[in-house]
């Protein structure tokens, strides 16, 4: 008569075990990193808001030189926002290339959450007339340039 094996044994029980706890790490740390997606998803969009509403104040400032000072508020969730311009003038007549520099402070962000965004907006009132007859003056230049070679 054979002795017939009933159960598992004792090295099958540990490699399930193995296994099994393998598999609960991984699954642990796919689910700590989902939390953590989520929590950043938030504080961005927190700031998000603030971010646009300085840079429609930016954009909506006629005084170059006033936007280039910035300014500060309190958002209505409690937190400070500070933004600052750096405005340079391009080759084209009233376009400017802007470095915009925003900064949001205080509660549910462990550290001050920064941006920094360039971009170049057309703005007519930030020019000075006689930057703007100059520039103008060297872009009909080119263009009367361009056109000889294209004729000739």
């Amino acid at each position: 008569m054979t002795a017939r094996r009933i159960g598992f044994t004792l090295l099958e029980v540990l490699v399930a075990l193995a296994i099994f706890s393998l598999a609960a790490v991984v699954l642990g740390a796919a689910y700590i990193n989902v939390l953590n997606s989520y929590e950043v998803a938030r504080r961005a969009t927190q700031t998000d808001a603030e971010v646009k509403f300085a840079r429609a104040a930016l954009l909506a400032e006629p005084d170059a030189d006033k936007a280039a000072q910035g300014a500060d508020y309190d958002s209505a969730d409690g937190r400070h926002v500070q933004w600052t311009a750096s405005i340079e003038p391009t080759t084209v007549a009233d376009l400017f290339t802007v470095t915009f520099e925003c900064e949001c402070t205080g509660p549910g962000l462990p550290e001050p959450q920064r941006t920094k965004q360039v971009f170049r907006v057309l703005r007519p009132t930030w020019s000075q007339a006689t930057d703007r007859t100059t520039l103008r003056a060297n872009a009909k230049d080119r263009i009367l340039k361009i056109q000889e070679k294209v004729n000739s």
